[in-house]
């Protein structure tokens, strides 16, 4: 049976036709074995189930809604399941109220998907995977769009994947929304057209209340920035923090080679020029942490591929370089700066899906070469402030963040306060 789904596995990569066939075939049977599993199981009312990345990580805003329930007496009897690719992992969750962990896509998972009357996800669920009428999937996405998504390709054509292709697939996500969170008026938009949301009369799904995920970054404390330092071992450093989260490239993979990474950041002169002063947490895409060398730079950049809550990272960062991740929108609510190191500005946008906003809109330099990085660090050091194209910028996409989305969405999820 191995041997038959590595064929179709190699195969569905050299022809896309053969791949959406196979593909076809594979979510028809899947399907079919969801439905005999869940067939006789009802929906409890007050069991919610929960995960992240397609069960990769604690995390986002679905951990924020978890963990506004846990603190409100309202919710004292309802039942919270977390999906966990590795469920050992977070153990202790379970020492919290009412709460059980399974592994993600395996049959105690499904029974438990078709118990849950709420589901609250921020990425996409497999194509077999459907809620019951009585059920209410929550869509919380993760993050404010830069990048155009889905129905708003404009071109996405490769060998596993046609525009055409992926766009058919977010309508049939989109079928299955009950509730897509949205932090502002400008990702209701991009969230209501890349999922095509007003040809099936959904528009009405989205719930514009500020994400979730941005609570913490308003109501930390002091403690939860020494336990973060204590965790990456820098408690006693007192050098300031600059927090490097490049996109992930999907053009730093070689065949027969693997996942590669190229230093477009030379952090040897990065050390020598600003090391006494800086610290760099540097998290790429976990592929790509696996072959860094970060022992050569051991003391100076620190490997947080694995934390878990990027929002950990932010509160006690002084400032983010990034380049394409949405990552910026969120840590400018900490009204600190940011420099975009786009040194394939040209390249990536003409390759990529395109932008949705005006990069001229982006609320810190773009630098293109080494030299300048170097050079704005410095700057920003001695002359930063938060100007009005900063303030403007929040104005747009994070004007509604303010520590209690959770608690809105919550009250119009649950107990339907509108």
């Amino acid at each position: 049976m191995s041997k038959i789904k590595n064929v179709a596995i190699s195969l569905s990569k050299k022809n896309v036709f053969l791949r959406n066939i196979i593909r076809g075939i594979h979510n028809f049977l899947k399907r079919i074995q969801y439905k005999i599993i869940t067939l006789v199981i009802k929906v409890d009312e007050k069991t919610i189930i929960f995960a992240c990345f397609n069960g990769k990580s604690y995390s986002c805003s679905p951990k924020a809604i978890y963990k506004y329930m846990l603190s409100s007496e309202e919710y004292k009897d309802y039942k919270y399941i977390w999906a966990f690719r590795n469920p050992e992992n977070y153990k202790e969750l379970e020492n919290n109220r009412n709460t059980k962990l399974v592994k993600i896509h395996s049959k105690k998972y499904k029974k438990y998907l078709a118990k849950a009357k709420y589901w609250i996800f921020n990425y996409k669920i497999p194509d077999y995977i459907y809620p019951k009428k009585n059920q209410i999937f929550v869509q919380c996405w993760h993050g404010t769009p830069l990048k155009r998504l889905g129905c708003d390709l404009e071109h996405f054509d490769n060998v596993l994947n046609t525009m055409k292709g992926i766009k058919k697939r977010y309508k049939i996500e989109a079928s299955k929304f009950s509730y897509f969170i949205s932090p502002s008026k400008f990702a209701s938009e991009k969230f209501i057209s890349a999922w095509n949301l007003k040809e099936t009369g959904k528009e009405n799904i989205i719930l514009e209340e500020g994400y979730p995920r941005n609570d913490f970054l308003f109501n930390y404390t002091k403690k939860d920035e020494e336990n973060i330092k204590k965790k990456l071992g820098i408690e006693n450093d007192n050098r300031k923090i600059i927090l490097y989260a490049p996109t992930y490239r999907s053009d730093q993979h070689q065949t027969g080679v693997g996942y590669t990474y190229k230093e477009e950041l030379d952090f040897a002169k990065l050390q020598k020029e600003i090391g006494d002063k800086y610290i760099i947490l540097f998290r790429p895409h976990y592929f790509i942490a696996n072959v860094f060398d970060f022992e050569k730079y051991k003391g100076f950049v620190y490997n947080v591929s694995d934390i878990d809550d990027i929002n950990e990272l932010y509160i006690i960062s002084d400032i983010l370089i990034t380049d394409y991740s949405s990552v910026f929108f969120d840590f400018a609510n900490l009204k600190r700066p940011i420099i975009f190191y786009m040194y394939d500005l040209e390249h990536y946008r003409d390759k990529s899906n395109g932008f949705y906003i005006d990069l001229n809109e982006l609320p810190g330099k773009i630098v293109k070469t080494q030299q300048e990085v170097e050079n704005e660090i410095l700057r920003l050091e001695k002359e930063f402030k938060y100007d009005n194209k900063y303030r403007e910028f929040n104005n747009k996409y994070n004007y509604l963040d303010d520590g209690n989305a959770s608690k809105r969405v919550v009250a119009k999820i649950i107990d339907k306060r509108r």
